[in-house]
Formats: C-alpha cells, sequence, structure tokens
C-alpha cells in the first residue's frame, strides 16, 4: 500500500498535545503501514517557548521531518503559481503540500487550513485534507 498522513503545524500541535482524535488518524496510519510525515518548514510554526519539548521530542522521533530541498521550494512555488496565491501567509502550506507530493499514492493532510490546502493540491485529485 502506497500514501502517507501528512501533518501541518496544527496535526503536529495536536499529536504533541496527544489528542484523541489526532492519536487516532496516528493509529490508523500506522496500521496501514503508512508513514506519518512533516516538513521542516512547519517545525518553525509549531516550535514556540511553551512548548512540551520532551512530548514534541517524543512526536517527532514517530514521524518523518522531511527536509525544504531546493525541489521541493520550486514545487512549492509551481503550486503557489498554478493556485494563484503568493506571498508568505500561504509559504508554508505550500512546502507542506509539495512535500506530500513527494510521497506516491493516497496523501491525507491533517490541517487547520483545509480551505487553502486545497486550493493548493487542486490540480492534484490523490492528495486530500482534513480538519485537523
Amino acid at each position: 500500500m502506497s500514501g502517507a498522513l501528512v501533518l501541518d503545524s496544527e496535526g503536529l500541535a495536536k499529536a504533541v498535545q496527544r489528542d484523541r482524535e489526532i492519536h487516532e488518524w496516528l493509529t490508523a496510519a500506522r496500521d496501514a503501514d503508512l508513514p506519518v510525515i512533516t516538513s521542516a518548514a512547519v517545525l518553525v510554526e509549531v516550535i514556540h517557548p511553551k512548548i512540551n519539548e520532551t512530548a514534541l521530542k517524543w512526536t517527532l522521533s514517530r514521524l518523518s521531518v522531511e527536509p525544504v530541498t531546493q525541489a521541493v521550494a520550486q514545487s512549492a512555488a509551481a503550486l503557489l503559481r498554478a493556485a494563484g496565491l503568493h506571498g508568505h501567509k500561504y509559504a508554508i502550506d505550500a512546502m507542506l503540500c509539495a512535500t506530500a507530493l513527494q510521497h506516491p499514492g493516497r496523501v491525507t493532510i491533517l490541517t487547520s487550513d483545509v480551505e487553502d490546502i486545497a486550493l493548493l493540491t487542486a490540480e492534484h485529485p490523490r492528495v486530500s485534507s482534513e480538519k485537523a
């Protein structure tokens, strides 16, 4: 089976907080042997002085944090262009979507920005977004 479960900043923050609904998603992904991933760019939004460092480290040890390479950045820029979007408001979401698109098969992105993710992935029907 191919595919991936992708966490945006809200999904990752809720995973760190041991949110029950996010935990169910993570368990289902593990049961289906699907990777759980996020973009390194997402960490910028999630890490702050009040975060539980121990819980963050444990959560990150259970998923793959993928780098923002030049290829990912160029793919993100192409997604923004195709959606008619630009600017910092959409940049991290675009990098996350570009990271997700590197994985074959169906990809589900757990996000607080379902509408933005849908705009960015409109030309990619194998990607779906769910509210985190």
